[in-house]
């Protein structure tokens, strides 16, 4: 008999170690391993992790096998992985009914619990008992079902089991919105149960996204129905969060060694090695000791201050706990396999030696790693005035399994038993490699022959969809609803994938489905559901946005495909040539590059070879999936109404049941037009007269309906009923309605009993010279008799107002009135479809949302997603009655959502994003620079184009100059607000076209006196007489005051030259989009820790903060912000912000203390007198003195510069040296 070699003697010493501290709790029936011996419970998360040590023995002895017996040991050992793998899936699929419930609600009631009964499988505390819901564990469950499965172990017997996985896949492809209680089961740090969006839950879901995509559940021995697919949109949106919270581990915790899992093995999901790095050593510095590291700052568990006789902490209690946190060991393991893998000797050499010192040996050589080291309790203050001083005890369970088996794992790793590619058989370790440059392919696709002869006048060669048959085009909606089949099972009631958008991502690969290759159209060039599809310079700048998106996600082997439609929308308006933005950007992308992006154009069908394929199994005739289950299912494409690709260009007979559901979701509700035409013959006045308001049109309707008339206003901003449409202000407060005298009557047909004629209202739909009017008469109709009135207009039955509102909406489309296409999507509630996601993604990136105009009752406060219909009940009720409002916020929200995507730079340091302050703005600027009324602004602000608005508010976020310009085209008849167009401004401070058209203004400059040639960065004409069209530069023509709207030079002020008012507008937009100079929130709390309190306009934010939340914490910058909120207007909320800013500087200085509770308003109207009493010893009277009437500041202080011997930052620090006299240094040069 061979002796044994070295080797071997080591390897049977660690399977030794392994018997008696890790497989002796597993339990023979179940195959779950129990928390210790007087623990029977078996958690999720701590059995994968105290396996692991098993299955890398396991391989050591098959890879290092002496003899016989080390083959079967490797087996046995394997087989005890495959046991726990599949008592765990045991206890999952007990609970399948949950799986089901959370993929729609989301909800801590409802999802798989985090421990189970390790003899039985049951589950031992109720759903409401715990901190159940925890995405990470779940996510560690996939990935290593994945590596496990990849390395040859079979763990998944049955079609059913895989179907169950998949929804798995479904149950933690949302991880990105989930608030959860965490790696550490406690959710927000005060262990109050509160959850929260956690860094290592996001992490973890996105790293076993992307390992269990496209994998074969049973090995080598499956075929195409036991493989999984995962939407790689899901995963991004898991990245892209991810990016933005790192190395911040959720909202109550700054930092969290628990991250260690997420930047290293196993789960390597952060590609950017700089915020690897970065949330490396933010560990290392902030939680690393002597023993190992804390979990997170202030954390009390085990210390000797923790009181164990409740669960929960008081917020104040937690400053107790700094720097006597306990340190676990199990970090240091993580360290250790992280140096192994990154080849760093030094960084192994190290973590042993410190793990050799701490561990705690028995007899027989048994090691054991304990759970963690705590400060006796009578060192307690020692360990208090020198943190990292006073040797600790071990503490907890002993040995603590998780720790146990990734310390075995790294010793087998270090030793070189174990390779990194045997533990990590799925490669994600390259994760942080250098990725290939991305190539998209763009395939521009004509949906007709017509507009295929229309590309070709130009020189565009390009194929229409039916010339590619048999390759097939469809709209995104049809992969939606396609994808739903995927994971269904009748026998487990799984209903499959919820219904869900998809992204650019999964509709730029092309599908194998029954046979034949499907490519699928980007969402956003589906016009059915809402209207940012019909401008075409918004579908070429999303085009863009999608490709440079494209370029810097995409992740899979094969080029990215995107499949570009020219629709008949995309033509001029009489449909005789293609729109010159969409002509440009095809020849833009013939040249290769295109927004940043590379791309390569061509034809669909030379693409084959290089795209990314996925075969759509599920979908084959021999699975068990049906199309047409019932009446009711396959059909739940949310309100499609038109658009699509017909199928009926093959052949009627090879129509299969794929053919058929296609179709039929396209047509479920095709739209037919009923409307008739407006007349244009007679010279008829308008339906309604010019003086009527909408107050008395709906004082009519509420007669007929016998309702009270509300006093609040219900505007509807069209060129319905001027009056109608002038009542919208958002520049000046909005006023309630003054009822007029009126001395014609509205002509509304009354029958015989007086009350309005509602057949009689629909004849007049015949007569109306304009769309506006028709507008009208279906919003009185869908008010008074409801959206599914059948008109019987022309005797046809089955036209409803809201098939008549459809087609008005399409005939509005077409005519691009943006206005009254505004105004139809809110009669017909239509919503964003990814409005949700938006919501969804603003959030997740910490920032909060509210809709409608402050004050609070009135604006709503969003922090965490809401279903769709939920969020769009909360913006028409935040919007009272207006409903233009209401679907521009929806825009808004759209637009910023795009903007976090990709330039998240624009948001820093801003924390709260109010929409209704945001709109309020823009309507302020463009009533600014066009001179005009704030109702006539407020027109011209719903009457801009959907790119024209993104456009305004990129300028308003990014805070660049911008001018306005009154366009001088005609304008369609029907629409009376001017055109308007936004461009930046340019070097010289002028606008493009303003630079282009200097030489045809000089003449008439000559006879403009006040033309000031001003700096480069401005300059402006500040008379009006200039030529037809009007340009404004922002920084030039503000008004003196908020709502007055005289022109710049007109008393007497001249002498502020052409800065006039840029100050005034810088505040009022940093105080409008919340933003705050970088680090504020970290300077606040150093103030706070030296007074208790400061006072902002009557609310109070107390010292006692500061013990529960750390300075970093997002959670505390919330907490001022919402205080910091209650200020209604955002100038002298700016102004407040920088009092406090002066004040921070203040805890700089070797002051202890500076006082009690700062009022800091009240140093704020000290530095205003101050200010004044400066103005008035140099003479000044009139207008500059005049005063602000909500705040009493004075306008002219507003518009100073912060800088400078007559800025606000002297007049403040002026005030504050008078206002803290008493506790500030007595030497005078201390305050310089």
């Amino acid at each position: 008999m061979r002796s044994r070699s070295n080797s071997g003697v080591r390897l049977d010493g660690y399977a030794r170690l392994v018997q008696r501290t890790i497989l002796c709790h597993q339990n023979p029936v179940t195959g779950l391993l129990s928390a210790g011996a007087d623990h029977k419970d078996a958690w999720v998360r701590d059995n994968i992790y105290s396996i692991l040590a098993v299955w890398g023995l396991g391989m050591a002895y098959r890879k290092n096998a002496d003899r016989d017996e080390d083959k079967a040991k490797a087996y046995e050992l394997e087989q005890n992985v495959v046991k726990l793998m599949r008592g765990l899936l045991q206890c999952m699929m007990r609970q399948v009914d949950k799986v089901e419930k959370f993929k729609l609600t989301q909800s801590t009631k409802d999802c798989l619990h985090a421990k189970y009964n390790s003899a039985t499988c049951a589950t031992v505390v109720g759903d409401d008992q715990w901190g159940h819901l925890q995405v990470d564990a779940t996510s560690l469950y996939l990935l290593f079902l994945a590596q496990m499965t990849a390395s040859g172990l079979r763990i998944i017997f049955t079609l059913d089991e895989v179907t169950f996985i998949q929804n798995l896949v479904f149950y933690i492809e949302a991880a990105y919105k989930v608030a959860d209680y965490g790696i550490w089961e406690r959710g927000d740090k005060t262990n109050q149960g509160i959850p929260e969006l956690n860094a290592s839950s996001v992490g973890m879901a996105k790293a076993a996204l992307e390992a269990i995509d496209e994998l074969d559940l049973f090995g080598a021995h499956g075929g195409h129905k036991s493989v999984i697919h995962v939407l790689p949109d899901e995963v991004e949106h898991c990245q892209s969060i991810l990016y933005s919270m790192l190395p911040r581990a959720s909202t109550s915790k700054e930092i969290d060694a628990g991250l260690l899992s997420i930047i290293s093995y196993p789960a390597f999901a952060v590609e950017d090695l700089n915020l690897v790095n970065v949330t490396k050593s933010e560990i290392i510095s902030k939680l690393q000791g002597r023993y190992g590291c804390c979990r997170f700052l202030r954390d009390g568990y085990k210390t000797p201050r923790e009181d164990p006789s409740r669960l929960h902490y008081d917020p104040a209690e937690l400053k107790l706990f700094e720097n006597i946190e306990c340190e676990w060991p199990v970090f240091w393991t993580y360290f250790l396999i992280d140096g192994v893998f990154n080849e760093d000797k030094i960084q192994v050499q190290e973590y042993r030696e410190a793990l050799e010192g701490i561990l705690i040996r028995e007899k027989h050589g048994i090691v054991l790693m304990p759970e963690l080291y705590a400060v006796p309790a009578e060192k307690v203050d020692e360990e208090y005035e020198n943190p990292h001083s006073v040797d600790r005890i071990p503490v907890g369970k002993l040995p603590h399994l998780w720790g146990q088996s990734l310390y075995v794992l790294s010793c087998l790793l270090a030793e070189g038993f174990l390779a990194v590619g045997e533990i990590d058989p799925l490669n994600r370790r390259f994760s942080t490699g250098i990725k290939p440059d991305v190539v998209v392919q763009v395939t521009v696709l004509a949906e007709s022959n017509q507009i295929k002869n229309l590309l070709q006048d130009h020189g565009i060669n390009v194929q229409s969809i039916a010339d590619i048959y048999p390759l097939r085009v469809q709209p995104a909606r049809i992969l939606s609803n396609l994808y739903t089949m995927l994971g269904r099972n009748k026998s487990m009631k799984l209903s499959g994938r919820p219904h869900r958008h998809i992204g650019v991502l999964g509709t730029s690969k092309l599908y194998m489905i029954r046979n034949q290759i499907f490519a699928f159209t980007p969402q956003f060039t589906d016009q059915h559901h809402f209207y940012l599809a019909l401008d075409n310079q918004m579908i070429v700048e999303m085009l863009k946005m999608e490709l440079a998106y494209l370029t810097s996600c995409w992740r899979m082997t094969g080029r990215p495909t995107l499949t570009f439609p020219i629709t008949h929308t995309m033509l001029v308006d009489d449909g005789t040539d293609i729109h010159p933005a969409v002509l440009a950007s095809i020849r833009k992308l013939e040249d290769g590059y295109f927004g940043g992006a590379r791309v390569k154009i061509g034809k669909l069908s030379e693409f084959l070879t290089t795209s990314s394929h996925t075969y759509l199994s599920f979908l084959d005739p021999d699975c068990d999936v049906k199309l047409f289950d019932d009446p009711d299912e396959g059909r739940n494409s949310p309100d499609s109404e038109y658009g699509g690709y017909s199928a009926n260009f093959c052949e009627k007979e090879s129509q299969d049941e794929l053919d058929q559901y296609i179709n039929d979701v396209l047509q479920s509700t095709a739209l037919k037009s009923y409307l008739p035409p407006t007349s244009k013959t007679a010279n008829q006045p308008p339906m309604f007269s010019a003086s009527h308001s909408t107050k008395e049109i709906l004082s009519i309707m509420a007669k007929t309906k016998g309702w009270e008339v509300p006093a609040v206003s219900m505007t509807l901003p069209t060129k319905v009923l001027n009056t109608h449409r002038k009542s919208l202000n958002l520049v000046d407060n909005p006023h309630f309605f003054e009822i007029k005298d009126c001395e014609s009557v509205l002509r509304l047909p009354e029958d015989a009993h007086g009350d309005l004629d509602c057949k009689k209202l629909v004849e007049q739909l015949k007569e109306c010279p304009t769309l506006h009017d028709q507008a009208d008469i279906l919003y009185i109709l869908h008010i008074l008799k409801g959206a599914d009135w059948d008109t019987e207009l022309d005797g046809q039955y089955g036209v409803t107002v809201h098939c008549l509102l459809n087609d008005l909406y399409r005939k509005a489309g077409l005519n691009q009135e943006w206005g009254l296409i505004r105004y139809i999507s809110g009669i017909l509630k239509k919503r964003v479809e990814v409005l949700a996601e938006a919501c969804t993604d603003l959030l997740s990136h910490h920032k909060q949302l509210t809709v409608g105009l402050p004050p609070e009752p009135r604006e709503k406060i969003i922090t965490t997603p809401l279903p769709p219909e939920e969020l769009t009940d909360l913006i028409y009720e935040a919007s009272g009655q207006d409903i233009s409002i209401a679907v521009l916020t929806q825009e808004i929200m759209m637009y910023l959502a795009m903007y976090v995507r990709s330039q998240p730079s624009l948001f820093v340091e801003m924390l709260r994003l109010r929409i209704g302050l945001i709109i309020q703005v823009m309507a302020t600027e463009l009533a600014r620079s066009l001179k005009c009324s704030g109702e006539e602004a407020s027109e011209s602000l719903m009457n801009l184009s959907p790119f024209d608005m993104k456009n305004l508010l990129h300028h308003i976020l990014s805070g660049k100059e911008f001018g306005v310009e009154r366009s001088l085209r005609p304008v369609d008849s029907s629409s009376s607000s001017p055109a308007i167009s936004i461009h930046e401004m340019g070097n010289s401070g002028a606008t493009k076209t303003e630079r282009s058209g200097i030489t045809k203004l000089k003449s008439e400059m000559k006879q403009v006196r006040a033309f000031h040639q001003c700096s480069s960065e401005n300059l402006f004409h500040e008379g009006h007489s200039m030529s037809s069209s009007m340009f404004a530069s922002m920084r030039g023509s503000t008004p003196s005051s908020p709502t007055s709207t005289s022109p710049a030079g007109s008393s007497g002020e001249t002498s502020w030259g052409d800065r006039k008012g840029q100050w005034l507008r810088r505040r009022r937009l940093d105080g409008a989009i919340n933003r705050v100079p970088v680090g504020f929130y970290e300077k606040v709390w150093k103030i706070l820790q030296k007074c208790h309190g400061l006072s902002i306009d009557g609310y109070v934010l107390p010292s006692s903060t500061t013990r529960e939340m750390t300075p970093c914490e997002i959670k505390f910058a919330v907490h001022v912000e919402s205080v910091l909120n209650h200020v209604p207007q955002p100038e002298y909320r700016q102004l407040l912000v920088e009092a406090i800013l002066v004040l921070t500087f203040l805890s700089d200085i070797e002051v202890n203390s500076i006082g009690g509770i700062i009022h800091v308003d009240r140093i704020v109207h000290m530095a205003n007198d101050l200010f004044l009493q400066e103005l008035k010893s140099f003479g000044a009277t009139g207008s500059i003195l005049e005063k602000d009437l909500a705040t009493g500041i004075c306008h002219f202080f507003y518009d100073s510069a912060p800088s400078g011997a007559y800025g606000t930052m002297t007049y403040l620090t002026k005030a504050i040296i008078i206002y803290l006299h008493d506790f500030l240094p007595s030497t005078g040069c201390a305050m310089q």
